[in-house]
């Protein structure tokens, strides 16, 4: 799961303008990352121009994801990311960062705004923690610990059946066990056996 770019931009009407844009491209050789953030750039801006105000979407591109929100005050953002990285941790992410940015930069400067002028310097932190979504979002890490919990759960389970096999021997070769107890193990196994797992 990798976060690559996260931007701050303005639908304007006549065009889109980049306010504010963070971008992790560590991943790419190093002749190939200015063209890569170029293309990042260029594919926020046409994202924004193509999406309504009021609305978040998602659009696919082949192994990476294009997140986008794009509020009704015409502040946008956009999270390119790989297709592994959860939606709604993005979404969650944008919808911060756009609430963030309208508190600290001034609405009037939004529509003639560049990355030179605006004073907003939270995205590189931004992206930056939010590249461990279980770290970032409290959700995805319950999530991820609900998971966990379930494999360990199923291995035990799995590990109790095979011991169950050997517990049946066992507790025929029992001299410990009387009569009456060996007689209600092999009832209550009969009785459980509707239960088993093939």
């Amino acid at each position: 799961m990798k976060l690559y770019s996260l931007s701050v931009l303005y639908k304007g009407d006549a065009k889109v303008v980049l306010l504010k844009a963070a971008h992790d491209v560590s991943s790419f050789s190093f002749f190939q990352r200015s063209s890569v953030q170029e293309f990042m750039t260029f594919t926020s801006q046409l994202i924004v121009e193509r999406s309504s105000k009021g609305t978040r979407a998602s659009v696919k591109e082949q192994d990476y994801l294009c997140h986008v929100y794009v509020r009704n005050d015409s502040l946008a953002g956009v999270v390119i990311a790989d297709n592994e990285y959860p939606s709604r941790v993005a979404f969650t992410l944008l919808e911060k960062v756009l609430d963030e940015f309208s508190k600290q930069v001034d609405r009037i400067d939004w529509p003639v705004g560049s990355p030179a002028t605006i004073n907003y310097t939270a995205l590189e932190g931004h992206l930056s923690r939010y590249q461990n979504p279980r770290e970032a979002d409290p959700m995805t890490k319950v999530q991820a610990e609900l998971d966990e919990t379930k494999i360990i759960l199923h291995n035990t389970m799995e590990s109790l059946l095979e011991r169950g096999e050997k517990l049946d021997d066992l507790v025929s070769k029992s001299e410990v066990l009387g009569t009456q107890s060996k007689a209600f193990y092999k009832t209550a196994r009969k009785q459980n056996s509707c239960c088993a797992i093939m």
